[in-house]
């Protein structure tokens, strides 16, 4: 997943640094909470391990942790520092969600909001692939869909300021589809960073996946998961539902 004009992705290296700070590891604790209940009610837990596949800066990790013997694995090597800093106790692996192989199974395996960055049916398939391949018989995966075809909102915005320290930041995303006939669309993100005062703004492009359900439910099957769908209310969103889909390998 190489950087372009279109899909910069500076979150993930050199703004890597921002992320505790616009998005807190406590932001984080009522979802994973969530999570955590979902995966313990559907698979079949034996030793508690938990492969959780683009992990970022292990926010998530934090709090299902507490839960489960938590291995991350993710692209970007900023993130993958900041996640050993928090969570010095999780195994962290740079890996690609599409291709990575441990040669190990695990009880559940989580893809959360990484999963956006599947540009295609087949990248799609394939990260759900790897998930299935790392998994017990009954054990099961965990992933959402944040953005559908049919609920996608143009041009919608979003805004929030957070301050750690001397460090202030005025976060603004923007989602936009340019082309709404593939399997794209645009995250722009504008960072107003105050140090002591001083301004710098820095922006960033990121592309993502979008998909509808029904082809999260054939892609999911396609691999050999039996299907179950949930939902959880994303408090960053305003509450909003979104969509849980539950990848539960057979015995």
């Amino acid at each position: 997943m190489e950087s372009s004009a279109k899909d910069q992705r500076r979150l993930y290296d050199d703004l890597a640094w921002t992320w505790p700070i616009i998005s807190p590891p406590e932001d984080y604790v009522t979802e994973s909470e969530q999570f955590a209940r979902m995966i313990s009610q559907h698979a079949v837990i034996g030793e508690r391990s938990l492969l959780h596949l683009g992990c970022g800066g292990g926010h998530n990790d934090h709090t299902l942790k507490i839960h489960f013997n938590v291995t991350g694995v993710d692209v970007s090597t900023p993130m993958l520092d900041l996640a050993r800093r928090l969570n010095p106790e999780v195994m962290y692996q740079e890996g690609d969600m599409r291709s990575v192989r441990l040669e190990r199974q695990f009880d559940a395996v989580a893809i959360l909001d990484s999963v956006n960055y599947m540009l295609t049916r087949d990248d799609l398939r394939h990260a759900f692939e790897t998930a299935h391949t790392h998994l017990r018989p009954g054990g099961v995966l965990l992933t959402y869909v944040e953005q559908t075809v049919q609920g996608f909102q143009q041009n919608r915005s979003k805004i929030m300021t957070r301050k750690k320290g001397d460090v202030e930041i005025a976060f603004i995303e923007n989602y936009y589809d340019p082309d709404p006939s593939d399997s794209t669309y645009e995250s722009t993100f504008t960072y107003l960073i105050r140090e002591r005062g001083e301004l710098k703004i820095e922006t960033d492009r990121h592309l993502c996946g979008i998909f509808t359900l029904k082809l999260w439910y054939e892609n999911l099957r396609s691999v050999g998961f039996d299907v179950k769908q949930m939902s959880f209310d994303d408090e960053t969103e305003g509450g909003e539902s979104i969509p849980v889909l539950l990848g539960i390998k057979p015995v």
